[in-house]
C-alpha cells in the first residue's frame, strides 16, 4: 500500500495575535516570544527529518529575519499569514492588496528573491462573504490558499465546502473551478455520522485524545491527503495567560499546551509528511491522471 504524503503547517504568529486573545485587554507592549515559542518545534522537525509549510505573519518576519532564515535553510517552505494577522472580514480589498504587496517585498528582501506560493487567511477568514480576497490571491501569483474551514465553528468555517484539495471558484468558494489557478487545500475534518468533525490542528488537536485522532486521520487518508497546523505559542508553556476569557475561550486557547508537543511526536511518527506545496503537487498529478484515464 503506497503511504499517503500529508501537509505538515505552521501558523507563524506571536502569542497576542490570536483572535480570541487580541479582543481582550492586552498589555500595552505584550513580550514578544516567537523565536522562543518555535524552537521546541524546530527541534522536533530536525530530529524527525519532517519538511513543513511555516505561514508566517509579515510582522514577525519584519522583528526575526534571521529566525526566518534559519527556517527557509533547513529546507522549511515559507509561506504568507497576512503582514498584520487581520481576518479578511475586517479588511477591503485594497488593505489586502498592500498587505500582499507588503509581505513579498519582505519575503524577497528577507529570503534574497523569490516569492511565496502559499497563503494563510489568518483566522481561516476566507468564507462567501470575503471570496472577493480569490481573485486578489491570483492576482499576486499565489498557486494555492490554505484558509476553508470546511465546517461551523463559533468563530469561523464553511459549511459545505469540498473536503478534498479542490480549484477554488471565485463565485463561490464552496465550488471547484476546474481549469481555476488557485488550489484550495482545507483544513481537515472527519466524518463521524454525519458531523464534520475538527481533528488535526489547534485546540482540536490539543483537545481530542490522540487514539481519536490517530483513527480519524488514517480514515481521511484513505481517500485524501490531510494537513496538520499548529501554533507555536498554544505548544509553549511560557505562554502569558490572559484575564478575561470566558471558561470555553479559556480551555480553547490554554488546555492541552502540556501534553501538545507529545502529540505532535505522535503524529510525525505515525504519518508521514511534507510541505504543504509539495502536497498539492502530487495530488494535482493524480487528479490530472484520472481525468486523463476517463474516456472524452
Amino acid at each position: 500500500m503506497v503511504q499517503v504524503i500529508n501537509a505538515f503547517t505552521v501558523d507563524v504568529e506571536e502569542w497576542y495575535q490570536a483572535e480570541l486573545l487580541r479582543q481582550r485587554r492586552l498589555p500595552a507592549t505584550p513580550e514578544d516570544q516567537a523565536e522562543e515559542a518555535i524552537q521546541p518545534l524546530l527541534d522536533l522537525l530536525e530530529e524527525t527529518g519532517v519538511r513543513a509549510t511555516f505561514f508566517v505573519v509579515g510582522e514577525v518576519m519584519k522583528k526575526h529575519p534571521a529566525l526566518i532564515r534559519r527556517i527557509y535553510s533547513l529546507g522549511h517552505e515559507i509561506a504568507c499569514h497576512g503582514m498584520s494577522h487581520r481576518p479578511l472580514w475586517t479588511m477591503s480589498e485594497a488593505e489586502l492588496e498592500w498587505e500582499l504587496g507588503a509581505f513579498a517585498e519582505l519575503y524577497e528582501r528577507t529570503l534574497d528573491g523569490g516569492r511565496p506560493a502559499g497563503f494563510r487567511a489568518p483566522t481561516f477568514s476566507l468564507n462567501q462573504d470575503t471570496r472577493w480576497a480569490v481573485p486578489v490571491l491570483r492576482e499576486f501569483g499565489y498557486t494555492y490558499d490554505s484558509s476553508i474551514f470546511p465546517a461551523r465553528t463559533p468563530l469561523y468555517g464553511v459549511p459545505g465546502a469540498p473536503l478534498a484539495p479542490y480549484r477554488i471558484s471565485a463565485a463561490d468558494v464552496r465550488q471547484e473551478e476546474p481549469r481555476g489557478p488557485l488550489w484550495e487545500f482545507p483544513m481537515t475534518v472527519c466524518d463521524v455520522a454525519g458531523l464534520r468533525l475538527p481533528v488535526s490542528g489547534g485546540a482540536y488537536l490539543r483537545l481530542w485524545p490522540y487514539w481519536l485522532v490517530r483513527r480519524c486521520l488514517q480514515a481521511v487518508n484513505r481517500t485524501r491527503p490531510f494537513v496538520v497546523y499548529v501554533h507555536p505559542w498554544e505548544l509553549y508553556e511560557g505562554t502569558p495567560k490572559v484575564k478575561g476569557l470566558t471558561p470555553l475561550e479559556h480551555v480553547a486557547t490554554y488546555w492541552g499546551r502540556r501534553g501538545g508537543l507529545a502529540k505532535v511526536r505522535a503524529l510525525l511518527r505515525d504519518f508521514a509528511f511534507a510541505p504543504m506545496r509539495e502536497v498539492l503537487q502530487v495530488w494535482a498529478a493524480q487528479v490530472n491522471s484520472v481525468k486523463e484515464a476517463q474516456p472524452s
